[in-house]
């Protein structure tokens, strides 16, 4: 940049300080949070390394206990379950409630990973293992990182996020390829159809990254799919899995 350019923008900084902002007490505090921040990281780590193999099931906190898709999503939860899966989910209402009461029910531990927000968001009682994350980011990692297969129950924008991220990873190459399963077509049509017709027809993604994601309407379906693909490879990482996942 031309020195002259240089001199005639504003300092900011000095304005800043005046004002009441300590920029040295900020970066203290800064460095603090990474800490903290890094804690989540270890503390989930230290938890969850022996529930493997693990299905992460994500969907809406604002279900209600009696609609179809909270029966649906503890029925699926429970088969997985007693198929020897344990089940990840957020720990809060909705969704996340029926997908850790029907494991909680079940065979194998429910685990809640429970993220602290100003609203919507509180503990449900069936977690034989319950994490608090502060940072939706940890979560997610967490989330990705013990998961042997993402199940995708109706949701709003957090569901569509996660979604997404665990799209994004496997068609990336970030993390092993594994079942990706959305749950009730009918809610999920007018997506894939958007996905067909904008993101493949002009280019943003492949036509073969459509594979990455499955459709069922049963829970049963949703077992038999996983099972299907590790026919021939194992639930447990292999040792250069396990380096991706230290990349996420």
């Amino acid at each position: 940049m031309d020195d002259s350019v240089k001199k005639d923008r504003p300092d900011k900084l000095p304005k800043l300080v005046a004002a009441g902002h300590d920029t040295r007490a900020y970066s203290a505090r800064e460095a603090w949070q990474l800490l903290a921040i890094m804690s989540e990281f270890v503390e989930a780590t230290e938890r969850l390394n022996q529930v493997r193999p693990a299905v992460s099931i994500f969907g809406s906190a604002r279900t209600p206990q009696d609609h179809p898709y909270f029966t649906l999503a503890e029925r699926t939860s429970r088969l997985l379950s007693d198929a020897g899966f344990t089940v990840i989910s957020g720990g809060g209402p909705g969704i996340m409630e029926a997908a850790n009461r029907g494991a909680f029910f079940g065979s194998s531990p429910a685990v809640g990973l429970n993220i602290e927000l100003p609203r919507e968001q509180f503990g449900n009682t069936y977690q034989d293992i319950s994490l608090s994350f502060r940072h939706f980011f940890a979560r997610k990692v967490t989330f990705v990182r013990f998961a042997t297969a993402y199940v995708v129950m109706p949701g709003g924008f957090g569901t569509l996020d996660e979604l997404t991220e665990a799209l994004t990873l496997v068609q990336t190459g970030k993390t092993r390829k594994m079942p990706i399963i959305l749950v009730h077509e009918p809610f999920w049509r007018g997506l894939l159809g958007w996905f067909r017709e904008r993101l493949v027809s002009e280019g943003m993604i492949d036509a073969d990254d459509m594979d990455l994601v499955q459709v069922h309407n049963e829970p049963e379906q949703v077992v038999e799919t996983i099972f299907r693909h590790y026919e021939n490879r194992a639930f447990i990482p292999s040792p250069a899995e396990r380096e991706t996942f230290l990349n996420l």
